[in-house]
């Protein structure tokens, strides 16, 4: 009873209970993911066309890769503080803000942004505003949904990503078609009209809270939560992969298998489109199973894919076989990792959690491209980076049965003391 009349005491202190309009979680589902996928798509522009602003602006390996991943940088930073905004405006606001914000930059590249590398750079670090709708979906989605069915919601939402694909199948033949402002024009409108849909149609979830502690306490009081830190490791892996092989993929495949970069482009497109479909199976089968098995399985299959592509085998079919078992593990694993999230975080603290979380994916996406393009500018090969994953992997995978494991028995030992104190 006492931790009843504890848990009580900080649901009050947590601040007023909102009511709002009711609405069908479906339709709630359905537009969260669709502004999650355009802003990702946004988020995205500028990979398709690295290769060729790298010929037109005589970039080196490093400059190529640092100009897809600073949009990556600012949006898995920016999950920070927008994750816990959310826990305080919500999803409503948020989703239509961000949209918002994102179409000025998209803009700016479609008009004079690509004349030098300085001015890729700054579109690219505002770009990077549309990589934070993530952490605005995830706390409005989890609110609408029993925790028995948060994992597939969830996992749903993160279909999202799959803007990146929709930007590696466009992009290219947009600008080919019909000049190189055009995906960034269509883009722009398609942002608009979704901001101006989602202030329309979202709701937020009935009796939703509303944090009454400031920004900095309620990240302070993220920081202490041990889900936090473990998501966060398991995140930079799973989604980070994710992330640095949608942005670098038609690069890899450019410069190390000679693809024209249609079919570069267009094999990075399958890798995220498989990722995409096994993010929710992930999300089912943690709903099931338990998110720490289901990540354990995801990694083990990831450390397996990388190093036998650090082998650089024949693309027919070795080749592919690892690099789509590795994105049906990460596609996998990342729905995994915030059924954890939502398993283990307080509810009125799954935004800004989302936001370190995601923050830390995001991160995890940063590094590997950076890492490939020194690796192959010094070495002439990309064996050692492949291998490091295999590796990073490979930890991963023991953590979650080790430590992982351990936290989500101890929840469910807690659970069970409250029940039967009830």
């Amino acid at each position: 009873m006492d931790e009843l009349r504890s848990a009580h005491g900080r649901r009050e202190a947590a601040g007023p209970v909102r009511r709002g309009p009711a609405g069908r979680p479906a339709v709630m589902l359905a537009m969260a993911t669709a502004g999650f996928a355009l802003n990702f798509w946004a988020w995205a522009l500028l990979s398709p066309l690295a290769p060729r602003l790298k010929e037109s602006l005589d970039l080196t390996a490093f400059q190529q890769a640092l100009l897809v991943a600073v949009p990556v940088l600012v949006g898995s930073l920016g999950r920070i503080p927008v994750g816990a905004l959310t826990d305080r405006f919500g999803g409503r606001v948020m989703f239509p803000l961000v949209s918002a914000a994102t179409i000025v930059p998209v803009l700016y590249l479609g008009w004079g942004g690509e004349s030098s590398l300085t001015a890729l750079l700054v579109g690219g670090f505002f770009l990077g505003i549309g990589g934070t709708a993530f952490a605005v979906g995830v706390p409005f989605v989890s609110a609408w949904f029993p925790p028995e069915r948060r994992g597939l919601a969830i996992g749903v939402f993160g279909m999202g990503m799959g803007g990146t694909a929709i930007s590696a199948l466009t992009t290219v033949r947009l600008v080919d078609a019909a000049g190189t402002s055009t995906p960034y024009l269509v883009t722009a409108v398609l942002l608009a009209v979704y901001a101006a849909a989602a202030m329309a149609v979202l709701r937020e979830a009935p009796g939703r809270t509303v944090p009454a502690e400031t920004l900095g306490r309620r990240l302070a009081a993220t920081a202490r939560l041990g889900v936090t830190w473990q998501a966060s490791a398991l995140y930079a892996v799973a989604f980070g992969g994710y992330v640095a092989f949608s942005v670098y993929l038609p690069t890899y495949l450019k410069t190390g298998y000679g693809l024209t970069q249609a079919d570069a482009a267009n094999r990075m497109a399958g890798f995220v489109v498989l990722a995409v479909v096994m993010r929710p199976v992930g999300g089912w089968l943690s709903d099931r199973l338990g998110p720490a098995r289901v990540l354990a399985a995801a990694l083990a299959v990831v450390t397996a894919g990388a190093a036998v592509q650090a082998f650089t085998p024949s693309l027919m079919p070795l080749g592919t076989i690892a690099f789509l078992s590795m994105a049906a593990a990460l596609g996998a694993g990342s729905g995994a990792t915030f059924a954890l999230v939502t398993l283990l975080a307080p509810a009125n603290r799954v935004g800004a959690v989302t936001g370190v979380v995601g923050a830390a994916g995001g991160l995890g996406g940063f590094v590997p491209p950076l890492v490939m393009g020194a690796v192959y500018g010094s070495s002439g090969s990309y064996a050692l980076g492949l291998a490091l994953l295999s590796v990073v992997a490979a930890v991963a995978a023991a953590f979650t049965i080790v430590a992982v494991q351990r936290t989500v028995r101890g929840r469910d030992v807690a659970g069970g003391r409250v029940a039967r104190a009830a």
